[in-house]
């Protein structure tokens, strides 16, 4: 009895998505333009990826002014003076950081460029543990999807910090490529999809 109440959420979310979709298949082109669009920014993030990196430290720094600002702001509903001033260090903290990175971007590239191998390199180790827990059928895929995090963590650390000024540029560049032609298969499909539904006159 409890599946259809935990499905329908679910189903719900589904049916709206594809009534979007269906609503807006007609404007498959400001998709594809979109898709194009950003996967320019991809390819020119990738060819000029010292900017790239700085630009990603930025809106790294801009992310944790706005999380540090509504730190500070939720700390005025705190019911205990321990909890408010828990919630003022934290914001506060976030936005010194976001600061310093503002202040130093290349140096700021180098901290987060650290965190992120070291970050990467252990959720592969812990993929690869939770991947030997896992049945047959889905140990394989886990452990392989663990070792490959793990291994481009790996790679990271080793060729830090001499790839600060490179990594997160180019990762900004590829996800935005991948991003401007997942945008540009939609479009596609919407335009394929457009052109057999038929036109009522």
């Amino acid at each position: 009895m409890s599946l259809p109440s935990e499905t329908a959420p679910i189903s719900s979310l589904l049916t709206t998505a594809n009534g979007c979709v269906e609503r807006l298949r007609h404007r498959w082109g400001w998709f594809i333009g979109l898709g194009v669009l950003v996967a320019v920014l991809g390819v020119a993030a990738l060819a000029l990826v010292v900017s790239a990196t700085i630009a990603s430290v930025y809106i790294i720094a801009l992310f944790m002014v706005v999380a540090g600002g509504a730190e500070i702001v939720f700390a005025f509903g705190a019911r205990s003076w321990a909890r408010f001033f828990l919630w003022v260090i934290a914001g506060l903290a976030y936005i010194v950081v976001a600061a310093f990175a503002l202040a130093q971007p290349l140096m700021a590239a180098a901290v987060f460029t650290l965190l992120l191998g070291i970050a990467l390199f252990v959720t592969g180790l812990i993929r690869i543990y939770v991947g030997t827990q896992l049945n047959k059928d889905m140990r394989g895929i886990v452990i392989m999807a663990g070792a490959v995090t793990a291994v481009v963590g790996l790679v990271v650390l080793i060729g830090w910090p001499a790839n600060s000024f490179v990594v997160l540029g180019l990762l900004l560049g590829l996800d935005l490529l991948f991003w401007g032609s997942a945008w540009i298969t939609l479009g596609l499909r919407m335009k394929a999809h457009n052109l057999h539904v038929p036109r009522l006159a």
